[in-house]
C-alpha cells in the first residue's frame, strides 16, 4: 500500500470503510495512537464522570442543578 493511501486511511473514515479486510491489515497503527475512544474513555475526557462545573460567575452548583437563572438578565 502506498504511503499516501495509508495516510488517507488514517484520516478519512469514509475511505477506510471502503477498504477490504486484507487492505486494512496492511495499514500500520496511527503514530498518534488510537483513532477511536470507547464510551468510558469519552466520559472521562468530557468530565461527565465528575461534578458539573460552570463558568458563569453568578452560577453556583445549587442554582445550576435546580435550573434557576444563573446569569443576570
Amino acid at each position: 500500500m502506498r504511503k499516501v493511501d495509508v495516510i488517507r486511511a488514517w484520516k478519512d473514515p469514509a475511505y477506510r470503510a471502503t477498504l477490504t479486510a486484507e487492505e486494512l491489515a496492511q495499514i500500520p497503527g496511527h503514530p498518534a495512537g488510537a483513532l477511536e475512544l470507547d464510551e468510558e474513555q469519552l466520559r472521562g475526557i468530557s468530565g461527565a464522570a465528575g461534578p458539573v462545573l460552570t463558568t458563569a460567575p453568578t452560577c453556583t452548583e445549587y442554582t445550576f442543578h435546580n435550573w434557576r437563572q444563573c446569569c443576570p438578565s
